[in-house]
């Protein structure tokens, strides 16, 4: 199962306690003090790494708790430190303080990390008090506490392009036309539910990422139909494909539900409206998709495409297009 959020409790290891002890040898009168230190606790560290495709191994575990050190003991013995507990999520995650609500990091590429629970210091044994003046020290210290902390774990899928527009816009069946992805497709809307991603070979030596975004109603950036679950994802992307469909099952004007779809944009993220994007007509072998194609046009006073995933009508020039605009959004500015 997808799972794109979650939070969870961490407690990092509490250090182990300093020793106070004295020397105690037959032959060694007046041995003076021994006593160890105590062993760091062990910190909570969230890695992003490839082959983790999703937060869902974290649903059912809410509670993550890293083990203590260990105290220190006589003829100058330290404790052992704990070892640090990896929570393992996918590149382009952010990790959030969920009590105050700040990011921690943005893990957006494999090996990326963050110690998001520090392990407590482990104590002070007595020899670490001994001086000239204070010969047989019974001071030493306890080890403190490791951190507690309440974060969320926000998975914000990477992909070069993503795929805009209103439910059942045609963009599953794009998705699988251009790529090897196996999305969910049917008749009725909101038939993609969660973000789906494809690798699109463009030629032998060029290829691209494309994210299958579900689709967005109007309130989308307030959270109406889960818009904040969708909109995030799109942030990553560097270029975006608004799919059109010219003749919505609603009965809607597909001219209005583009200015609908960019208006929720603008709401969400002032930026991702700025973004790139390629204006399409989806369904072109409908006799009306032509027709909103110029419709389009005149409405945007830009370059407006029109293709089918099923007849396969325009699709190389969408690629095409697509891929020439994020190729001058990798270029160094």
């Amino acid at each position: 199962m997808f799972t794109d959020r979650v939070t969870v409790e961490i407690e990092a290891g509490k250090g182990g306690d300093g020793c106070c002890s004295f020397r105690r040898e037959k032959f060694v009168p007046r041995g003076g003090p021994d006593g160890g230190d105590g062993g760091d606790g062990g910190s909570i560290v969230v890695l992003a790494e490839l082959g983790v495709d999703s937060l869902a191994a974290l649903r059912h575990r809410k509670h993550w708790r890293a083990k203590s050190g260990t105290a220190g003991s006589g003829s100058n013995r330290h404790g052992a430190g704990a070892e640090d507990l990896t929570i393992r999520v996918p590149p382009g995650t952010v990790v959030l303080d969920a009590r105050h609500d700040f990011v921690l990091k943005d893990l957006t590429a494999a090996g990326d990390a963050v110690v998001a629970a520090l392990g407590g210091k482990g104590g002070k044994g007595n020899t670490r008090f001994k001086s000239s003046t204070n010969q047989a020290p019974r001071e030493f210290t306890r080890g403190t506490p490791g951190e507690q902390r309440r974060i969320t774990l926000e998975l914000k899928v990477i992909a070069d392009v993503g795929l805009l527009g209103k439910p059942n816009a045609g963009k599953s069946t794009l998705l699988s036309r251009v790529s090897r992805a196996r999305p969910e497709i049917a008749d009725y809307p909101f038939t993609t539910k969660i973000p789906q991603l494809g690798i699109v070979q463009v030629d032998m030596d060029r290829s691209l990422v494309m994210a299958d975004i579900p689709g967005l109603i109007a309130g989308a950036h307030a959270g109406v139909g889960l818009g904040h679950e969708f909109l995030r994802h799109v942030e990553r992307t560097r270029v975006l494909i608004h799919a059109v469909e010219p003749m919505p099952m609603d009965g809607s004007d597909p001219v209005e539900n583009y200015w609908a779809i960019r208006e929720e944009l603008k709401l969400y993220d002032v930026d991702l409206a700025d973004r790139p994007e390629v204006v399409a007509v989806s369904k072109g072998e409908l006799p009306a998709a032509a027709d909103v194609q110029r419709q389009l046009q005149d409405a945007t006073g830009g370059e407006v495409l029109l293709f089918s995933a099923v007849t396969g009508q325009g699709l190389r020039q969408l690629i095409e297009r697509t891929y020439f605009l994020l190729q001058q959004e990798r270029q160094p500015t």
